[in-house]
């Protein structure tokens, strides 16, 4: 199987947001996927079975989908899967969870438009020289636009 997992369904229930005591941002929220097929005795398109997902996002992913995503939105979500057996002595079960590398818009049901964030860095030398130059030089690209 691959490492990277993608899903588009109807985000089901209201992002929760929260920021650990380290400062880390976690944003998650429940995702209903379901397959649609036409039915062609019925001449009606039809939901198939519906697969549960908990979508987990972290650091400015975190931030961006906590004020981007909304209960009832439609959305793909590509990230690393994890399956889980659990057990709470009363119940037992199986999470699905995809902890999120991508999250957006499925603009297969509309459109959007789309705000660029700026990254904050705590500390400048965490970054990657290539990135720097990266930085400078879409910098100057945009000077020469204005």
């Amino acid at each position: 199987m691959s490492e990277n997992f993608t899903v588009s369904g109807l985000v089901a229930t209201t992002p929760r947001h929260l920021v650990t005591q380290e400062g880390l941002p976690i944003t998650s929220f429940r995702l209903a996927a379901s397959k649609r097929r036409y039915d062609r005795t019925k001449k009606t398109w039809v939901d198939g079975e519906t697969n549960w997902f908990t979508i987990t996002s972290f650091r400015q992913l975190a931030i961006n989908s906590a004020s981007s995503i909304s209960k009832g939105d439609r959305i793909v979500a590509t990230g690393r899967l994890k399956v889980r057996d659990w057990d709470n002595g009363e119940r037992t079960g199986t999470s699905v969870e995809i902890e999120a590398d991508s999250l957006g818009p499925d603009l297969s049901w509309g459109t959007t438009e789309f705000t660029r964030t700026v990254l904050v860095r705590e500390d400048p030398e965490d970054q990657d020289p290539d990135e720097s130059e990266l930085d400078t030089e879409s910098e100057l690209v945009g000077a020469k636009g204005s």
